[in-house]
Order: C-alpha cells, then sequence, then structure tokens
C-alpha cells in the first residue's frame, strides 16, 4: 500500500506551477568529485536499502556524503513542489511516472547523457518501455530504480475450505469470476476478489486485456469511449454488482482491499509487486497466502511501472549527483537494493535476489510479467486526468452513473486537459 497513494493525482494538479520554466543552469561546487549530496525518498520501508547504497557510494568516493532524506509519502510532492520554486530541492530525488512529465516541462530536472564516457545510464541495461518513462522531447531525464507489475494474490486457507483449486496461468477471466462467487460466504463476511477503484493495480491492466487502451501513443486521445476499454472497466462493475463477488465501493473506500486481505476477508487482491514484502513481513499471513498470474482476458497484460532517480537542474553538484545516479543503476547498488527485498530492481538482470530473499511465494510470476508488460498511461500532466479519471470511474463502480455515461463524460474532460497540454507546449 506505501507506493499507490503516490499514483493518486489529485494533490499533484497544480505542480507546474510551483516550478519555474526558466530555472537556472546548474552550478558547480568547486572540486566536482567532493561534496555532499541530498538524496529525497519518500518510502520507510526501502530507507533501509537507500541509505545501505549511498554509506557503499560514499565508501568508495572519499570527500562525499550522501544525506538520505526521508518524507513521508503524503507530503513529499508538496514538500517537493515547495523546495524547486526556493531552489532548495534535494540534489538527487524519487519520480514516478504520473508526476514525471510536469517536473520535465518546467524545466526542473538535469539532462542526463545515455552515450559515451559520462553516459549516466546505457538504455539497454534496463526495460525500454521504463527508460521511455522517463525521456521527455528526446531528452533522457530519468536513470530507471526499480519496477512493479501486478499479480493476483490469493488466500489458500480460504480456498482449500471453499474446496477451489487454486489460480494459475491458465485462468481467464471466466475463471476469476466462477470462482470468486464460489469463494464468497457472506455468513463468514468473506468476498472472493476486491474489485475497488485501483488503477494501477486494476483496470491499467484489464483495459489492455480486453484489448482497449487509456490514452493514444501520441497522448492526444483518451481512450475510454472505445467499447473494448469499457469491457475492460465492466469487468470489475460486474464482480461488485452483477455477481456480487465483490465488496461495494463504500465497503471498499471504508477498509481498504489490501487490508480486507491481510485479514482474511477476502480470498483473491490484485497487488503490485511491491506488496510482497509487507506480506511476508507477517509471519501468519506468508503462510496463507500465495500468487498467481492474473487471469486473462483477450490477451495477457500487465502495466509496468517504476520509479526513476532523477537530478535536480539547480544542484550545486552536477557532475556528483549525475555520478551517484549512475552508481544507483549500477549492477551493485541494484543487487543490493533487490537483497533488501523492497522493490525489485530495474536494472536488466538483477533481480533475483528479489524474489529468492521471500521464497515461500512464487515471486517469479512478477518477474516473468515483464514478457508480456505494457507502458503506464502517462503524458505531460498526468496527475490532471487521473484525478478525473479515479472522479468519473467511481460514480461508474458505485452506480450511480452507467458506465457509458462516466466514461462519456471522462473522455471528454481527459480530452481537453490534453489539448491544454499541446496548448501549453507549443
Amino acid at each position: 500500500m506505501r507506493r499507490r497513494s503516490l499514483l493518486t493525482a489529485a494533490a499533484a494538479t497544480t505542480l507546474a506551477s510551483g516550478c519555474s520554466s526558466s530555472a537556472p543552469p546548474a552550478r558547480s561546487g568547486g572540486d566536482a568529485r567532493r561534496g555532499r549530496l541530498t538524496y529525497g525518498v519518500w518510502d520507510v520501508y526501502q530507507l533501509p536499502a537507500m541509505k545501505r547504497a549511498a554509506r557503499e557510494f560514499e565508501r568508495t568516493r572519499p570527500g562525499v556524503t550522501v544525506d538520505v532524506q526521508l518524507t513521508p509519502n503524503g507530503t513529499y510532492w508538496t514538500k517537493l513542489r515547495t523546495a524547486c520554486t526556493g531552489g532548495s530541492a534535494p540534489d538527487v530525488f524519487w519520480m514516478n511516472g504520473p508526476n514525471f512529465g510536469l517536473y520535465a516541462a518546467a524545466g526542473q530536472l538535469l539532462p542526463l547523457e545515455t552515450t559515451g564516457a559520462d553516459a549516466a545510464l546505457r538504455p539497454g541495461d534496463f526495460p525500454a518501455d521504463l527508460v521511455s518513462l522517463y525521456r521527455w522531447n528526446g531528452v533522457q531525464y530519468g536513470v530507471p530504480k526499480d519496477f512493479d507489475t501486478v499479480a493476483l494474490w490469493f488466500n489458500k486457507e480460504l480456498f482449500d475450505r471453499a474446496k477451489v483449486d487454486y489460480p494459475d496461468a491458465t485462468w481467464t477471466w471466466q475463471d476469476l469470476i466462477a470462482n470468486a462467487q464460489r469463494l464468497t460466504d457472506r455468513k463468514r463476511g468473506v468476498y472472493g476478489v476486491g474489485a475497488p477503484v485501483r488503477a494501477q493495480e486494476n483496470y491499467y491492466n484489464s483495459v489492455p486485456q480486453a484489448g482497449g487502451y487509456v490514452i493514444s501513443p501520441d497522448k492526444r486521445h483518451s481512450g475510454y469511449a472505445d467499447e473494448r476499454t469499457r469491457e475492460g472497466l465492466r469487468l470489475w462493475i460486474d464482480l461488485i454488482h452483477r455477481y456480487r463477488a465483490s465488496p461495494s465501493l463504500q465497503q471498499m473506500t471504508d477498509t481498504d482491499p489490501t487490508q480486507m486481505f491481510q485479514s482474511g476477508t477476502l480470498a483473491m487482491t490484485y497487488e503490485a509487486s511491491y506488496n510482497a514484502a509487507t506480506f511476508y513481513a507477517d509471519p501468519e499471513l506468508r503462510a496463507k497466502v500465495d500468487v498467481a498470474p492474473m487471469p486473462r482476458g483477450r490477451r495477457r497484460a500487465t502495466v509496468l511501472h517504476g520509479l526513476a532517480n532523477v537530478v535536480y537542474a539547480r544542484t550545486p553538484h552536477p557532475e556528483l549527483a549525475r555520478e551517484f545516479v549512475r552508481f544507483l543503476g549500477g549492477e551493485r547498488a541494484s543487487l543490493l537494493q533487490g537483497k533488501y527485498g523492497t522493490a525489485i530492481p530495474a536494472r536488466n538482470g538483477t533481480a533475483r535476489p528479489w524474489a529468492a530473499g521471500m521464497p515461500r511465494f512464487d515471486l517469479q510470476v512478477h518477474l516473468d510479467a515483464l514478457d508480456y508488460a505494457v507502458p503506464f498511461p502517462s503524458s505531460a500532466n498526468s496527475a490532471a486526468w487521473q484525478h478525473k479519471e479515479q472522479m468519473w470511474l467511481a460514480k461508474a463502480w458505485s452506480g450511480d452513473e452507467t458506465l457509458t455515461g462516466a466514461t462519456g463524460s471522462l473522455t471528454d474532460a481527459m480530452n481537453q486537459l490534453l489539448a491544454q497540454e499541446r496548448k501549453g507546449r507549443s
């Protein structure tokens, strides 16, 4: 649950106004290989791994110190916006897909070389979709740090009690629906599956599985008027209202579905890979749950997202900061991150320690999902239309609006915001 709030956009829609598009160029702070760097992160669970990586960087570079600064995710973006305005943002900080375009367009990020001796990253060392997620107008601004895929987590104890076979790679949506109904036991307060209005974990997967799309490849049009897109959304609405195999939207608003799963009142939940460590940390839960590929629709798909390390455009230590993000994206730091188990390293060939550290779970499922992953939907101001997305889709999930009506209104709002993006860039 620790990353999900970062992909909800309400607090981020005004970021651009807090970041001047005429930021002064980076200044050199004396010896480019010595000095103090600040590193902004938001996840307390990843703090030990990030501090260890910082110490490793310091150890090989005498005269360098890295101050890892934790800002809780609820205030991270607000604080970062203010720091951009005042010229005091961390030298290096975490970035995500929904907010990247705002900071890149506002000139707040330092370009990173991808070729030559000064390259901060070699694109071929990372999944292509993660590299492109942090490229703006042909310029690279982020080094991928980690990645997330989504899979179906299930409670073996509840499956055994209902005499339902565990899910596997053969499951389709029809299997999900039928077995979720069999697993639902209202007398015990148990539902087969959670169907919340979650983007990354739920409908950003079912939409491409149905053959639909959220945003057109040229970032000019919403995909929510497409009938295949609606098919991908209808799955969740039907699980609540037609098949009665999921809690209501109000129930899932009152109690987060992941918490329902942890407490044993949900038999299945779609979860991103970053929650694996949370589940593993609970010995009782660890013995009861496991993970399988998501049931497929017309095709198999999972949305791919991941964080990146970026350099502040006004850092007084641009060379050192670039060197630090290069180190963070290297094999040594990536393997270290995977060993701590809180996130899957983005660098190719370094993910095995993450899965190996939690042997009770079949985490290869999350790694294999890279083979059929689709890019995370984004544009220059993803935050603005994702806010509208949540607002209108919640009306369809609750039954207050028809799916056609809600997606029609969402399409209009999203297309208007995308048009404003193009106007702002012209």
